[in-house]
C-alpha cells in the first residue's frame, strides 16, 4: 500500500472540499457591498450561516493532515508563508466574530460589523491568493530546511493569483446566491455573477499564460518546451482546460436564462479546471519545486495509524456535512432564514 501517496491524496481532496465550500460562503461575504440593503443581506447571511462554520473544517483537515503526514514540507512551508497565513488566519476570525455579533447588533453597531465581515471574507481570500502564487512559483529550498526571505511569497505573479482567486470566489457566492435566492436579490446575484465569471476567465487566462512563461517546470509538463510545442504531451490534458470551458459556458447560459443551481455547478466546474491545472504543474511536489511528497512523507508506520483514524473520521463528516446541506437545502427568504 502506497500510503504517502494515498495521504497526498488525502490533503489534496481536504484542500478542494474547503477551496469549493468555503469559497462561495467567502464569496458571499466579498459581496456584501453591493446589496441594496440591510434586509437582502440579512438573507446572503442566511443562506451560509448553517454550513459556513462546517466548511472550514476542511482547511482544518488539510492543515493539520499535511502536519501529521508530510512534516518535512510542513517545517519548510510554515516558515515560507509566515505573514499571508496570519493574514489569513486573523480574516477567518475576524469575520467569524462579526457573523455573530451582526445579529445581535443595532444600528451603527451592525453596519460596523457588516462592513468587517466583508473584510475579513476580503483578507482571507487575499492572503490564500498570495499562499497559492506563492507555492506556485516555488520556495528556496537548501539542506531540506526554507532558505529563502520572510516576502519571497510577495511579487507581481502572487499578486495576480491573488485578484484571480478574490473573482473566483465572488463567482461563486454569486452563483450560490442565484441558486438560494430569488426576486430582486436573484436578479442582483446574476448579474454580480456576470461580472465575476468575466474577471474570473480572464483572470484564469493570465495566470495560465503567466505560468507558463514564468515558471519552465510547468511549461514543461503542459508540453512547452525550448520554444516549441509538443502536441503528445499536451493532448492528454485538453480535457483540464476544456472542463473550465464547458463551466463557464454552464455559467453565461445559466446567466442568461435566469437559471438557479446550473451557474453554481459551472462554477464549481471552472474551480475543479483550475485545481487540476495546476496539480499537473506541480505533482509530484509538496514544496515545488524541490522535495515531493515521498521525501517529505511520515514514517510508513505513522501514516498507516492516521490513515485507520480518517477511514473512520472522514465518513462522519462527509456524512454530517451533506445531511446539513439536505435538512437547509431551498430557497431563503427573510421569513424562512435561519435566525440566532
Amino acid at each position: 500500500m502506497d500510503l504517502p501517496l494515498i495521504w497526498a491524496g488525502l490533503i489534496a481532496t481536504a484542500v478542494l472540499l474547503y477551496v469549493v465550500l468555503d469559497g462561495f460562503d467567502l464569496g458571499v461575504g466579498i459581496l456584501f457591498p453591493f446589496a441594496r440593503t440591510k434586509e437582502e443581506r440579512d438573507v446572503m447571511m442566511n443562506t451560509i450561516a448553517p454550513v459556513w462554520d462546517g466548511n472550514e473544517t476542511w482547511l482544518v483537515l488539510g492543515g493539520g493532515g499535511l502536519l501529521a503526514a508530510f512534516p518535512g514540507a510542513y517545517s519548510i512551508l510554515m516558515p515560507a508563508f509566515y505573514l499571508p497565513i496570519l493574514i489569513m488566519l486573523a480574516g477567518l476570525i475576524l469575520r467569524g466574530v462579526a457573523f455573530e455579533f451582526r445579529f445581535k447588533a443595532r444600528n451603527r453597531g451592525r453596519l460596523f460589523w457588516t462592513q468587517m465581515f466583508s473584510l475579513g471574507s476580503i483578507l482571507a481570500t487575499l492572503a490564500q491568493g498570495l499562499i497559492l502564487g506563492g507555492f506556485i512559483q516555488g520556495v528556496t529550498v537548501a539542506d531540506a530546511r526554507f532558505a529563502g526571505g520572510a516576502l519571497d511569497w510577495f511579487s507581481p505573479y502572487t499578486l495576480l493569483v491573488a485578484a484571480g482567486l478574490l473573482a473566483g470566489y465572488a463567482l461563486l457566492g454569486a452563483s450560490w446566491l442565484m441558486w438560494r435566492t430569488q426576486d430582486q436579490l436573484h436578479g442582483d446575484a446574476r448579474r454580480w455573477a456576470l461580472w465575476s465569471s468575466l474577471a474570473t476567465a480572464a483572470a484564469l487566462a493570465a495566470v495560465s499564460l503567466a505560468t507558463l512563461f514564468l515558471h519552465p517546470q510547468v511549461s514543461e509538463r503542459w508540453g512547452f518546451a525550448q520554444g516549441g510545442f509538443d502536441v503528445s504531451t499536451f493532448l492528454p490534458l485538453a480535457a483540464i482546460p476544456m472542463l473550465g470551458l464547458v463551466g463557464l459556458i454552464l455559467i453565461w447560459t445559466g446567466i442568461r436564462h435566469g437559471a438557479h443551481l446550473q451557474p453554481f455547478l459551472g462554477a464549481l466546474l471552472v474551480f475543479l479546471s483550475g485545481y487540476f491545472g495546476l496539480a499537473v504543474g506541480f505533482f509530484p511536489y509538496t514544496v515545488p519545486y524541490a522535495l515531493d511528497f515521498r521525501q517529505t512523507a511520515a514514517p510508513d508506520n505513522a501514516l498507516g495509524l492516521m490513515l485507520v483514524g480518517a477511514l473512520v473520521a472522514l465518513p462522519l463528516i462527509l456524512g454530517y456535512t451533506a445531511w446539513v446541506y439536505w435538512v437547509f437545502r431551498g430557497k431563503v427568504t427573510p421569513e424562512t432564514g435561519y435566525h440566532h
